[in-house]
């Protein structure tokens, strides 16, 4: 929380404005989540700080940073979102994960499925790890994510995936390790 609140104030400029949502009350932290004009790191810090406190009208404005091309703000989006306990979290990452389009933005809603061990976490992630093992793929960091996922995970049905994801240099030891996991009963 303290870094991503740094990140925040430096990104203010030392304006007052950023105190004033550090004090801000849930409401006036709401209503500034659709306020003309307000810079991006403002309406970030009052829809963290109402994720955070578990206030579900930061769900909406929480996922559209969790698809943020700026790592920083996706990383905060989805630590606030797992905070929030919103039954639409889950579902929300899941289409932000499985978007063939997006998927250089994947790495945060990958994570947050593991996180939320939400019914739709694991197959989400054999699906997305499956389309990501194709040869030169770019975005490895994405499937890294989806392997330990799968390994903190421990389902079954991820043993196949498991196995193909061996092959590839980048992913085998995580591969390894997640199928241990597997194997090993709990």
């Amino acid at each position: 929380m303290n870094t991503v609140l740094e990140r925040l104030r430096t990104e203010s400029g030392e304006s007052p404005r950023y105190g004033e949502l550090l004090a801000a009350d849930p409401d006036a932290l709401a209503a500034s989540l659709t306020s003309a004009g307000l810079p991006l790191w403002a309406r970030e810090l009052a829809a963290y700080r109402l994720g955070l406190a578990g206030d579900r009208r930061a769900f909406e404005p929480l996922v559209l940073l969790l698809n943020h091309r700026d790592p920083p703000r996706c990383a905060a989006a989805a630590e606030a979102l797992a905070a929030l306990g919103d039954p639409r979290t889950a579902r929300a990452a899941a289409a932000l994960a499985t978007n063939t389009l997006r998927t250089a933005y994947a790495l945060q809603p990958v994570r947050l499925l593991t996180t939320l061990r939400a019914p739709e976490s694991a197959p989400v992630l054999i699906a997305t790890l499956s389309r990501l093992l194709s040869p030169h793929e770019p975005y490895w960091r994405v499937a890294l994510a989806c392997v330990e996922g799968l390994g903190s995970l421990a389902d079954p049905r991820a043993g196949e995936v498991l196995t193909r994801a061996q092959s590839h240099p980048r992913l085998a030891v995580a591969a390894t390790a997640a199928l241990r996991r597997l194997r090993t009963p709990r």
